[in-house]
């Protein structure tokens, strides 16, 4: 055989190897459809934490589909109000929507059940039960009847007792008090003489600032220092009993979700699960230096008295015991909650109450604090 021969079948035979690889890869494309999606979230593009667990989701998504599956994500207001983004996923209008389920606590009480009921779990707790006690399982039960699938997507910890105008030491002085207060949370501080406003993040300061509203809770330090409220009602109070762990979800058309192959349903089931967990990571970094800025700035920090933290309990446990005869699913749902969540805090008080509790103290003795090398 002639060298130009040779050279010949080489090159012929390694272009055909060279196309073998790349013709490899149309093959899997095919496999890997093209999904363009929308997305609406509850929350404004300001709250970087809590609105930007959309913008991950749909940034972890194209990075492992090379781009293939897109969510766009759209801040509340954009395409609807924040409070309509549920039921913008459940009619159609869009794909996805990222929001809390208590804020639909209004067609459904059931609807909070996936979010968070006062005094139930802390968000350590809560991920125990969404993934391990069939917390997600029971709740996408649920919403089959609103074409709707859901996955957790973000925590936000412990939340704060909110902003006030005025002290609140008793019972008393919650008589009469507008308080912006979301779902549930709002029926039973109603027990407690409270006048409950459902409004969305944008419009809190506006409304503190007339004087529309007395108090108003959002969630936590770092997010509460973006909306500027202690210029308005410099009272702070914790904690949040309404939201000991609150679920943030991403929810589903049930017919889109439905049309996805199995591979994406099972990469969009993960990256939620990655966001879900990513987010509480940055709030647990983030609320420690805000809530000492804000202190700075003429936040004054107040703890709920025990005469108001056990008059919530009470109410709370009225609240679930009026809803669950009144709601087949709520009771379903609550009574999952309620078979975790005394085995929870009977383990808690253990290593995890005593370990966290002995560091409290090195703290308070300045022992913690780092040293100048």
């Amino acid at each position: 055989m002639g060298r130009r021969s040779f050279l010949t079948r080489a090159s012929v035979g390694g272009a055909a190897a060279a196309a073998g690889s790349v013709l490899a890869a149309p093959a899997i494309a095919q496999e890997a459809p093209t999904i363009n999606w929308r997305l609406a979230s509850s929350f404004p593009k300001s709250l970087d934490t809590i609105y930007g667990g959309a913008e991950e989701l749909s940034t972890r998504l194209k990075e492992a589909t090379d781009g293939k599956f897109s969510i766009q994500v759209f801040a509340a207001g954009e395409i609807v109000p924040g409070l309509d983004a549920i039921n913008a996923a459940t009619d159609g209008t869009v794909e996805s929507a990222h929001s809390v389920g208590y804020y639909n606590w209004g067609k459904n009480p059931a609807f909070a059940c996936g979010a968070d009921l006062p005094f139930t779990f802390s968000a350590r707790a809560r991920t125990a039960y969404n993934y391990q006690g069939g917390g997600i399982e029971i709740y996408n039960e649920f919403l089959d009847q609103y074409s709707l699938v859901s996955f957790p997507g973000g925590n936000t910890g412990v939340q704060m007792g909110g902003w006030y105008r005025k002290e609140i030491n008793s019972l008393a002085d919650m008589q009469g008090l507008k308080m912006r207060i979301s779902g549930l949370a709002g029926r039973v501080m109603e027990k407690l003489g409270v006048v409950p406003q459902q409004i969305a993040g944008g419009d809190i300061y506006p409304s503190l600032e007339k004087g529309t509203i007395d108090a108003a809770e959002w969630v936590g330090p770092y997010d509460d220092s973006k909306l500027g409220f202690q210029k308005v009602a410099p009272y702070y109070y914790y904690p949040g009993f309404w939201e000991g762990g609150p679920t943030v979800s991403f929810f589903f058309n049930k017919g889109k979700f439905g049309e996805l192959p199995a591979s994406y349903q099972s990469l969009l089931r993960s990256c939620c699960q990655a966001v879900d967990q990513n987010m509480l990571a940055k709030y647990d970094m983030k609320n420690p230096v805000a809530l000492k800025e804000l202190v700075a700035s003429g936040a004054q920090l107040r703890s709920f008295s025990e005469e108001v933290l056990t008059g919530a309990f009470n109410a709370a446990n009225e609240v679930y015991g009026e809803l669950a005869t009144e709601n087949e699913w709520f009771k379903k749902q609550y009574e999952a909650l309620l078979t975790y969540r005394d085995n929870w805090y009977l383990y808690a008080q253990t290593a995890e109450y005593t370990f966290d509790t002995f560091m409290m103290i090195q703290q308070r003795n300045g022992k913690l604090a780092p040293t100048a090398g």
